[in-house]
């Protein structure tokens, strides 16, 4: 893979990468839980671009090409990454999109610097703490497997989670997700940022109340199938959220599928639309 740029934000260095035109609505895109911004499929990110947005990718704090951190940090922390990622590039505000961890750290876009949300939109996540709805005992099993010592180990482990994690109605392609799962590894593998971004998950407190008083444009998509962030999370938040539109998906799974995509990309769209006719 071709180096990519990096920016100077909140006092570390963010690795990102911007697909569409430079003058489209920018819409910033967060991974989840010590996922790299490979997460976010290449081709969905063009697929976005093409409907007239600016899309941004990006490594979270302790994750592939960004800093590795050493001590222990808050999802709001990572929160102010996000936002200072949009000053570093110039972006007054943009269309805030969150997956997992990456849908918490969304929430916290708008609910902390409500300035740089001109959408949100929260996929198969929930509000945390004392709010959320926990993991099945599957879910529980897939987050808390150790991690392997070999290049070998970690890439069966990594399609031994894909495939629980994905839904009923999504059949998995192994060739695919291996190849997916050898890119990541083989790019930045950094166990140490997991646990520091799961204990960050673990330390934030239930965003309920907060999100009750939230006035950006909102949508929650969510699997209906997803055994690591249950829909009732989703339910919840969009019930929450004034005004905010929930997207059920029947056999979706802890995992944003090919069969989903144009679905979930003309939810955002219309988002946006809704937010501003210009978009």
């Amino acid at each position: 893979m071709r180096p990519m740029p990096r920016a100077n934000a909140n006092g570390i260095e963010l690795e990102y990468q911007v697909f569409g035109e430079p003058k489209a609505p920018p819409l910033l895109l967060i991974a989840g839980l010590g996922a790299q911004m490979l997460s976010w499929d290449e081709d969905f990110c063009r697929l976005l671009a093409g409907r007239g947005f600016r899309v941004i990718r990006f490594d979270n704090r302790d994750v592939g090409m960004s800093t590795w951190m050493e001590g222990e940090y808050a999802l709001d922390d990572m929160a102010a990454d996000a936002t200072a990622l949009l000053d570093a590039l110039g972006i007054p505000a943009a269309h805030i999109v969150g997956a997992s961890m990456g849908g918490f750290i969304a929430q916290l876009v708008a609910l902390d610097h409500p300035e740089h949300a001109l959408t949100l939109t929260s996929i198969m996540s929930g509000p945390n703490g004392e709010d959320q709805v926990r993991p099945t005992e599957e879910g529980t099993a897939v987050l808390m497997v150790p991690a392997p010592e070999t290049r070998e180990e970690r890439i069966a482990v990594g399609l031994w989670a894909k495939q629980k994690l994905m839904g009923p109605d999504d059949p998995f392609d192994r060739d695919h997700e291996e190849r997916r799962i050898i890119a990541a590894i083989d790019r930045a593998y950094h166990p140490a940022g997991f646990v520091r971004q799961l204990q960050a998950i673990m330390g934030a407190h239930g965003r309920l109340a907060r999100l009750a008083q939230l006035r950006v444009p909102a949508l929650v998509i969510h699997g209906e199938a997803d055994i690591l962030v249950p829909v009732d999370n989703g339910r919840n938040v969009a019930a929450a959220i004034p005004g905010a539109r929930l997207l059920e998906i029947p056999g979706m799974g802890h995992d944003i599928p090919k069969r989903v995509w144009p679905q979930v990309i003309e939810a955002i769209a219309e988002l946006a639309r809704h937010a501003s006719p210009a978009c």
